[in-house]
């Protein structure tokens, strides 16, 4: 009898051995596989395209200011960066350009960012920009990257949109997308309250200046990697060092600002 009660002892423990380290390797090997799915998520974005109109490709190009500022940072992070624009084109233009998918195909990008000109949409509501935002979104999704989306400007050419509901807009489907909101046209708006005489817009009150360019370029850049570019040494021709260490604060603290909205 007392051997019989051993015997069923030891066997009790080796299977509550066994399934010690059967639930350890589980826990182990779920754990590797988090960590591993974990660390893709958390992949630094270091190729980027840009979809948009003359408000991306103006002054040299958004992404080239953009490379130039990852370049003078610390620690660079982009590898490449490219555009695929047409002068006046919306989203729903674009998407149905043939040679704007060739593009995004082109290669495997990281980010996507979209930039819309809702006072250009001839139909004066902003159902077209979530239409094809939606579309361009799944689309990039395909392909393995992440949308941003771009939030423009109002001008006086085209005003049956104010700021507020572009921005209203950006902020509803960035919610539906769930996907971050570079808020370039509310950064313009910030800058001009606290120093009127840095213009934004030019002589067409519709595209950007050189200073208004570099603004774009430092909200764009500051909501895709999270970082204060204040003590960056890159500013362009035209922008002093004086206006560009205060543009980068108001990007900082604009982007900040929408986040917590």
């Amino acid at each position: 009898m007392m051997y019989k009660c051993q015997k069923k002892d030891v066997n009790s423990f080796k299977y509550e051995h066994l399934k010690k380290s059967f639930f350890g390797v589980l826990f182990l090997l779920l754990s590797v596989l988090y960590h591993a799915v974990n660390a893709q998520d958390k992949k630094v974005p270091s190729r980027l395209l840009f979809l948009g109109n003359s408000f991306t490709y103006r002054n040299g190009g958004l992404e080239v200011h953009i490379m130039k500022i990852d370049s003078s940072t610390n620690n660079p992070k982009i590898v490449k960066a490219n555009r695929a624009t047409r002068g006046g084109a919306t989203l729903k233009i674009l998407y149905n350009q043939p040679w704007v998918h060739d593009s995004l195909q082109h290669q495997q990008y990281d980010i996507v960012v979209l930039q819309e000109d809702i006072p250009e949409l001839t139909e004066h509501n902003t159902f077209p920009f979530f239409e094809y935002a939606t579309l361009f979104n799944q689309d990039i999704k395909a392909t393995g990257a992440k949308t941003v989306l771009f939030m423009a400007w109002q001008y006086e050419r085209l005003n049956w949109v104010t700021m507020e509901q572009i921005a209203e807009a950006h902020w509803e489907l960035g919610n539906k997308l769930n996907v971050p909101v570079a808020p370039v046209g509310l950064a313009f708006q910030e800058s001009l309250k606290a120093r009127p005489e840095i213009a934004m817009l030019g002589k067409d009150k519709e595209h950007a200046t050189i200073q208004g360019t570099y603004l774009e370029a430092c909200v764009v850049y500051t909501t895709i990697y999270g970082r204060n570019i204040k003590n960056v040494r890159y500013s362009p021709s035209g922008v002093s060092a004086d206006e560009g260490k205060f543009l980068r604060k108001i990007a900082w603290k604009t982007v900040r600002k929408w986040k917590r909205k």
